[in-house]
């Protein structure tokens, strides 16, 4: 369960390494959303599906700004920022659902 008023930055990528970012206030049901395509757009068309890095903060407006500055960094930063606390790329939410 999470904690009242949490804000969650978040990265996620398919087989590819195609690279979403995205921010949300209940990173459970957002990545379960991801993983199940039940929401039409980009995650869906591209098989989005393995969560790779999170960051939480206590205020939206703390998350929208650092969402807005991992989006404008080039590909290369995103990923040196994914490998500093996930160097395999491995799928955080692995073991969130049943």
């Amino acid at each position: 369960m999470q904690a009242p008023n949490q804000y969650h930055v978040y990265i996620m990528t398919n087989k590819s390494g195609t690279l979403y970012i995205g921010i949300t206030n209940n990173i459970r049901k957002r990545v379960y959303e991801h993983k199940n395509k039940l929401i039409p757009g980009f995650t869906k068309k591209y098989n989005i599906n393995c969560l790779i890095y999170f960051e939480t903060f206590g205020d939206v407006y703390s998350a929208i700004a650092r969402e807005k500055t991992i989006k404008g960094w080039l590909r290369k930063k995103k990923i040196e920022l994914i490998r500093e606390t996930n160097p395999d790329w491995k799928d955080l939410a692995n073991d969130w659902y049943d």
